[in-house]
């Protein structure tokens, strides 16, 4: 008979979570009740919001509870249901957790995946959190026009690599920020950036400035930090700043202190905005009609970094921090 496996938080980490914070355990296979539905996952999400979510910093949503699963989103078929909103064969991506098998009311479920042609595993990627972060970032709050200068940070990764490409799409000029080589010709060759720089590679403030010589639009901000400091000092008048994440700071215990940006906002009258994606949940379907057309169009290109098996989850949070990862990180699950 099958078993569910379950990744269980075993105690709270201080920064970045690593494999020995987690601890896989077995339990039975849930049955549901009534106005309930059995999910089996298929695939497992990683997320850089992970870190949030199992620290003891105020965030802005409850923290994972020691001896809990660790929440996740996933994306599976329904097996079994005593749900009339959900039928057997129903494929469904959501907050179910990092496990084999999720009992839901409906209440945890974002979204049905409707879109049957394209693979399942994109309802966690560029058709799920990470595409709805890049398209409301950029559109809603970024607002780009046409001939603007768009930069980005971790600009091949799952969310970057999104934006990069919708700002293309809407007629700006892409410049891409990340870590080596080998990311630097992913973001070129792959997701179409007219330029990208390697903030490894030495002087960033010199690299923005060639790659950027009529300043910078709107800056899409993954890791606020040292790449932050660089590209604010390089805004232009009236430019958009969007605040999605902070992966270049280990912890936020003690707060990090850092070069005062009040001056460079209030000069060129620019706007820095915080994006939390499910503020907009009133409106996913609309981003992943468009999202998905764009990807049926060829328009919008993805890269998927998949793992097989539960074994790969307890390390997969640090893992992404130390930059493994080459596209959007996926557990695929297997028994």
């Amino acid at each position: 008979m099958p078993t569910n496996r379950q990744v269980l938080l075993k105690s709270r980490p201080s920064g970045i979570p690593q494999a020995e914070h987690f601890e896989i355990a077995s339990a039975p296979v849930p049955e549901p009740g009534e106005r309930q539905f059995l999910v089996r996952n298929e695939f497992l999400s990683v997320e850089p919001a992970m870190r949030g979510w199992v620290s003891a910093v105020a965030n802005y949503s409850t923290p994972v509870g020691i001896g809990e699963v660790m929440r996740a989103f996933a994306a599976g078929t329904v097996v079994k249901s005593r749900h009339p909103g959900f039928a057997e064969g129903d494929k469904v991506m959501g907050m179910l957790g990092w496990q084999d098998y999720t009992v839901s009311d409906g209440s945890n479920i974002t979204r049905k995946v409707k879109e049957t042609d394209l693979p399942l595993s994109l309802s966690l990627g560029v058709l799920g959190l990470n595409g709805l972060t890049a398209y409301f970032g950029l559109l809603d709050l970024g607002l780009p026009k046409p001939g603007d200068t768009v930069v980005v940070s971790t600009a091949a990764g799952s969310v970057g690599s999104a934006v990069g490409q919708i700002a293309k799409l809407m007629g700006c000029r892409t410049v891409g920020i990340t870590g080596g080589a080998a990311k630097v010709a992913l973001c070129k060759d792959a997701f179409g950036y007219d330029a990208a720089i390697d903030y490894k590679a030495g002087n960033l403030d010199a690299g923005l400035k060639a790659a950027c010589p009529g300043g910078i639009d709107v800056y899409y901000d993954n890791t606020s930090g040292p790449i932050s400091d660089a590209v604010i000092k390089q805004i232009n008048i009236g430019a958009r700043i969007v605040i999605c994440g902070t992966a270049a700071l280990s912890s936020w215990d003690p707060w990090p202190s850092g070069p005062r940006i009040e001056r460079h906002i209030l000069v060129k009258r620019a706007r820095m905005a915080g994006l939390i994606v499910f503020d907009y949940a009133h409106r996913y379907e609309e981003a992943v009609a468009r999202l998905a057309q764009w990807i049926r169009d060829g328009k919008l290109k993805y890269r998927e970094d998949i793992v097989d098996g539960i074994e790969h989850a307890p390390g997969a949070i640090a893992e992404l921090y130390r930059g493994e990862n080459l596209g959007k990180r996926l557990i695929r699950l297997t028994q």
